[in-house]
């Protein structure tokens, strides 16, 4: 969730679906959609379960925090734009208020900003 686009394997701004290798998600009409929307089809390797643990913890946090709470919309959701909106409000406090413990109690955004700084420190005047 908190990757930036274009940090990993595509583009600035590429959009990148993940998934593991089902047979919904290898077939030609998901392919060729994707192909359409232009974004880029990303599938796990066979056989193990190493790509798909984050992605299931981030699903977790998810329902945990936002689907089954009354934080980002009051009230049961009765429409998908009821979904929609909460979910764009969660994923925007995820990547950049939410305290992540194992980035040391800072925010993936801190996180990331910070270690662009180390990367790229500022030129210092001779």
């Amino acid at each position: 969730m908190a990757a930036r686009p274009g940090s990993h394997q595509g583009g600035v701004g590429e959009l990148i679906h993940h998934s593991d290798a089902g047979s919904q998600y290898t077939s030609i009409l998901l392919t060729e959609h994707l192909e359409l929307e232009g974004i880029a089809a990303s599938i796990g390797s066979v056989g193990d379960a190493y790509d798909n643990a984050l992605m299931e913890t981030v699903n977790g946090l998810y329902k945990a925090e936002c689907v089954r709470t009354t934080v980002f919309h009051p009230g049961p959701y009765k429409t998908i734009a009821d979904v929609e909106y909460a979910t764009a409000a969660w994923v925007d406090w995820y990547n950049n208020r939410r305290l992540h413990s194992s980035l040391g109690m800072v925010s993936p955004l801190e996180f990331e900003t910070t270690h662009d700084a180390a990367l790229n420190p500022e030129p210092q005047p001779a």
